[in-house]
């Protein structure tokens, strides 16, 4: 398993490079949970200094993304199938009922950036480019919720996807089995565009429910 990006950045926002960076090998699973890194290893491999891969581990920290060991670096939380149910549960109370908001607000108005996304993030899917799926799954969930106007809506939603891992992706992606999860985010934006405020918002529930065992790595009804 990866144990850091090896993609080196740019000198420009370094900090907030290093923490993007990081949030997304967390969250891919390609920062291994329960073991301590280093800050200045992962610095060398990003090729910055250790002052914004330090900050960025901080920001991370407050996040509730890793935890901070004293004197010796960082580590990823190991997230149980009991968390992973408490955030999507979570996930499910607000969005559920935010996209029926959604459609209230948006009153039939076409959303073609939410259809670009929806077809990218399918194209993404299809093509097993996992980073590209996971900006564009985000880019797609927050803002629909941002149309809304609540700023801790989105905050709190954004944390929650944060604090989660797809443990099992790449071996979705490489079975084909993440294209679905694509495909849901065109139909429901063909919901919303509908004005059908309950038939998006049942979609956004079976997407959360299909997504719960993506990012456990399995169907949401194995065991």
């Amino acid at each position: 398993m990866e144990s850091a990006p090896s993609a080196r950045l740019q000198a420009v926002s370094l900090r907030e490079q290093a923490r993007e960076a990081l949030r997304t090998q967390i969250v891919l699973g390609r920062i291994e949970p329960g073991r301590v890194e280093s800050v200045i290893n992962m610095a060398s491999e990003l090729g910055v200094s250790v002052t914004p891969v330090r900050e960025a581990v901080m920001d991370l920290a407050n996040l509730g993304m890793v935890e901070v060991i004293r004197n010796r670096g960082f580590r990823v939380p190991v997230l149980t199938d009991h968390d992973l149910d408490e955030i999507f549960q979570l996930r499910t109370m607000l969005e559920v009922p935010a996209m029926a908001e959604v459609v209230r607000v948006l009153d039939g108005a076409p959303i073609p950036r939410f259809r670009r996304l929806a077809e990218q993030i399918t194209a993404a899917a299809r093509e097993g480019d996992l980073a590209a799926f996971l900006e564009l799954d985000r880019q797609f969930h927050l803002g629909l919720l941002e149309l809304l106007g609540n700023r801790r809506l989105v905050t709190t939603v954004g944390q929650l996807r944060d604090q989660a891992r797809m443990r099992g992706l790449q071996k979705l992606a490489d079975q084909g089995e993440l294209t679905q999860s694509g495909e849901e985010h065109i139909a429901l934006v063909d919901a919303v565009e509908a004005g059908d405020g309950e038939l998006a918002g049942e979609l956004m529930r079976k997407h959360l429910s299909h997504s719960r065992g993506i990012w456990a790595g399995r169907e949401e009804g194995d065991s």
